[in-house]
């Protein structure tokens, strides 16, 4: 890959990309919103602050096969031609305190994106939530089943 910067990246990619979904409202009023399947993308938004491709610094947190989740972080170092090498996964299989306090190390306190950290700690809150009912630990929420039906 070529050295180019992250706004002209973002500029060619923004209208086209296979990771785009784009879904029409119902109204006039609300308009299209785009979505981003793309990795490192936190809120899979498809947005220049969110994304993974346009961004060389990029964190998000995804699930494991054995419900478990780890913490991925795009490394800007020489491997930047090698898009294997060029990320960092760490495990998260901690309490949620511990994993909350590594996420805000790894992204805050290094001061690698700061802007993020809100969003890396509600995925990781969902991410979390998600594995305990996958585990069994947490049963599911029940369906309100309305007035009629008792």
């Amino acid at each position: 890959m070529v050295n180019c910067p992250d706004s002209l990246v973002w500029e060619l990619t923004r209208r086209n990309t296979s990771f785009t979904k784009k879904r029409n409202g119902r109204t006039k009023r609300s308009g299209t919103i785009s979505f981003s399947t793309e990795k490192g993308n936190v809120k899979s938004l498809n947005l220049f602050k969110y994304s993974g491709i346009a961004n060389s610094k990029a964190c998000d947190i995804v699930c494991t096969e054995n419900n478990g989740a780890k913490l991925i972080v795009k490394t800007a170092s020489k491997a930047g031609t090698q898009p294997k090498k060029a990320k960092a996964e760490i495990p998260m299989n901690k309490d949620f305190k511990r994993v909350e306090s590594a996420i805000k190390k790894h992204t805050s306190d290094v001061h690698y994106r700061p802007d993020l950290e809100a969003a890396m700690l509600g995925k990781w809150t969902k991410v979390y939530q998600a594995n305990r009912r996958a585990k069994g630990i947490k049963k599911p929420v029940p369906t309100k089943k309305g007035r009629g039906n008792l």
